[in-house]
């Protein structure tokens, strides 16, 4: 196996433009892990998926540049978009390291002919906890932010989606653009907490938001699109009962300038699952 065999998709785009790369692999068996990290990090993308038939489904594996992790969002929608184009349209089942989802792939044409995929996952169940002050403090001090910063309505958590995430939320859409941070600190503060990201958040509307997605426990600087990050966020709302309405918009990546949308739906259970939705263009 070599990078050559990795399909490269932008997952979450806004139409034909922006998303966040993915590579994704198709096979008749997964290969060594040692051989999967190391194309994962010849790639060079946040995440490549690892896919091979499981029972009546596939069997998936997430792979950072430097580590496993054991879901990823965005990853998972470029590997609906792969399967739709060598399956067909449908909705396939994927065994986790740690849970069983689904994802669906339906391909459509673009305004300007650009073959797009419309992809849905259904994200592992939901929950989430108040963040330690000790590790609000930290983050407060690593991204340069004060306690006054903070969204008082949205207090800082540690919020689960398939994977762990800090959460964040911001008063400001300036406060959002201003995030900068130091990577090797980051990723130190971000393995020392157990987490996956930081979902930094922006409350435009009651049911629009901005997100950045420091990653950098994968080491990446920011992911311009986070479908875990945005199932682990819509959770969390839910879980402090925001007025959510059923459903939240997520805009990424502008800052990057790799615009990309999320859509996340909200269901009335308790640390049910959450779907998460976009389109994909393959790169």
């Amino acid at each position: 196996m070599n990078a050559a065999d990795v399909q490269r998709i932008a997952a979450f785009s806004d139409g034909a433009q922006g998303g966040n790369p993915a590579g994704v692999w198709i096979g008749a068996a997964l290969p060594p892990e040692a051989e999967m990290q190391r194309v994962a990090q010849e790639i060079g993308y946040s995440e490549t998926a690892f896919a091979a038939p499981f029972e009546d489904g596939w069997r998936v594996r997430y792979f950072s540049p430097e580590a496993e992790v054991p879901f990823c969002g965005h990853a998972t929608i470029a590997l609906g978009a792969a399967l739709a184009a060598r399956q067909g349209d449908g909705v396939y089942a994927l065994a986790l390291n740690e849970a069983g989802i689904t994802v669906e792939g339906r391909r459509e044409a673009g305004a300007d002919g650009t073959l797009l995929v419309s992809a849905a996952l259904q994200s592992p169940p939901t929950h989430s906890s108040p963040a330690p002050a000790p590790a609000v403090e930290r983050a407060l001090a690593l991204f340069g932010y004060r306690q006054e910063d903070l969204d008082p309505r949205i207090p800082p958590a540690l919020a689960h989606g398939g994977a762990p995430h800090l959460v964040l939320a911001l008063r400001s859409r300036a406060l959002l653009s201003a995030m900068r941070y130091e990577l090797d600190a980051g990723r130190a503060f971000m393995r020392e907490l157990g987490i996956v990201t930081v979902v930094l958040a922006w409350a435009e509307t009651p049911t629009l938001f901005h997100t950045r997605n420091p990653f950098a426990a994968g080491g990446v600087y920011e992911d311009p699109a986070t479908g875990a990050g945005t199932a682990a966020l819509a959770g969390y709302l839910r879980d402090i009962g925001w007025p959510h309405g059923g459903g939240i918009d997520v805009v990424q990546g502008e800052d990057m300038g790799m615009r990309s949308r999320l859509h996340a739906s909200i269901g009335p259970e308790q640390g049910g699952s959450i779907r998460v939705s976009g389109t994909a263009r393959p790169l």
